[in-house]
């Protein structure tokens, strides 16, 4: 499997000096899902956890309903695949012809860059999610969030390397960092931890809040509400359509979670003073 980084050569200026040196880059990579053998989809991401990644992107498609849907997630063994490593096969533990027909004839555009999970969606209907709002009733205190960032950041040893990369956490309501994982792409470290829980049998996650780094897209409000998350919080802004649906979907959306100080934009009754 290939490395989260590599070594790159780089020329660092310095008090207008130019000098030649090593510096390290974040791996990114395409990884080619396959539904029972057939292409599905290439997603843009960082190696490592690729078995969690493709298990939390089918479920944001919609093709995993719930891990009783995942029959096994294997990496290539075609000998004329040029990089199997690249590759994983999923199948499904209700895959019959009928099944798969149906999946692949509402296909989207199958291929998704590392800044944008949802994009080449035919139409803006196709972006809803059917469901009832989240109705998780428990609140924490403020000063447990204002936590999450820094314990988040310590379980980040690819940025050490990198600089270059985002994560998302997943958190226990009393704070204690139950997962996480990084990525080139904020969803693809949101499809990573959900991914994971969904192979531990461990959904819905009623229980549990998701830290991201980086801005709250609609992509990441939307993996959360599949995952039964019913609160998200991230380092930076979130996006209108976030917290649109955040507020239809009954989550708190949390934004700007910087030292001691954070925006609460749906459902700030979880959260107490």
């Amino acid at each position: 499997m290939a490395e989260a980084f590599r070594g790159v050569g780089v020329t660092r200026v310095r008090d207008g000096a130019l000098v030649d040196d090593v510096d390290r880059a974040a791996t990114e990579e395409p990884l080619e899902v396959r539904l029972h053998n057939r292409p599905f989809a290439v997603v843009m991401r960082t190696p490592g956890a690729d078995r969690e990644l493709a298990a939390g992107f089918l479920l944001s498609e919609r093709v995993l309903k719930s891990a009783d849907d995942l029959g096994t997630i294997e990496y290539c063994t075609d000998p004329a695949a040029e990089h199997p490593e690249n590759i994983v096969n999923v199948k499904l533990a209700n895959g019959s012809a009928e099944t798969l027909d149906q999946l692949f004839a509402g296909q989207r555009n199958v291929t998704t860059n590392a800044s944008c999970g949802m994009c080449g969606r035919v139409t803006i209907e196709s972006l809803k999610t059917d469901g009832p709002p989240l109705a998780s009733r428990w609140t924490l205190p403020a000063s447990m969030l204002t936590s999450v960032p820094d314990r988040l950041r310590q379980a980040q040893a690819v940025f050490d390397q990198t600089g270059g990369l985002h994560a998302a956490g997943l958190f226990t309501r009393d704070g204690r960092l139950v997962t996480s994982a990084e990525d080139v792409g904020r969803h693809n470290a949101v499809d990573k931890v959900i991914g994971r829980m969904l192979m531990r049998e461990e959904l819905p996650l009623a229980d549990h809040l998701l830290f991201v780094s980086g801005r709250t897209s609609f992509e990441i409000v939307q993996k959360a509400f599949l995952a039964g998350i019913p609160m998200v919080a991230a380092v930076s802004a979130p996006s209108s359509l976030a917290i649109e649906l955040a507020a239809e979907w009954g989550m708190t959306l949390i934004g700007f979670l910087r030292g001691a100080s954070f925006n609460i934009y749906t459902h700030a009754e979880r959260v107490a003073a």
